[in-house]
């Protein structure tokens, strides 16, 4: 890779401390419209670049689960989620639960495992509160 391509951008940089300060786990719009506001000109694919960027280097996590949309975490400490069955929010589980070892694991047709995550599902308390004002 060029050195253009992995220096830190001044959008880059907004980016990443923007993710870093929020706690709410955004998908790459939602993001997009806070760095707006540091940032008025920049583009959405240029926030959907940089993301991409600073999770396949290490800077951030990629929160992808089957059937849900792409989240960003800027928290790189041990941590797991839990995910609202209802609306998709994210939570940290803080402190996290012990991860059971995979060292030595072996399956079928695998030459070995390297990392493993466990993710919650449950109800947020949003739309707990919603569920029951219908009932």
């Amino acid at each position: 890779m060029s050195q253009v391509q992995t220096r830190m951008t001044r959008q880059r940089a907004v980016i990443l401390e923007e993710l870093r300060k929020t706690k709410s786990h955004p998908t790459a719009d939602e993001l997009y419209s806070i760095v707006r506001e540091h940032l008025p000109r920049i583009s959405l694919g240029t926030v959907y670049r940089n993301l991409d960027f600073l999770a396949d280097s290490g800077e951030i996590r990629r929160l992808e689960s089957a059937g849900s949309i792409k989240r960003f975490d800027g928290n790189l400490a041990h941590h797991q989620h839990v995910r609202c069955v209802c609306c998709g929010r994210i939570g940290d589980v803080i402190p996290p639960v012990h991860t059971p070892a995979f060292d030595g694991l072996s399956v079928e047709g695998f030459t070995s495992v390297h990392d493993a995550r466990l993710e919650f599902d449950g109800i947020c308390d949003d739309c707990a509160a919603r569920q029951q004002e219908l009932q």
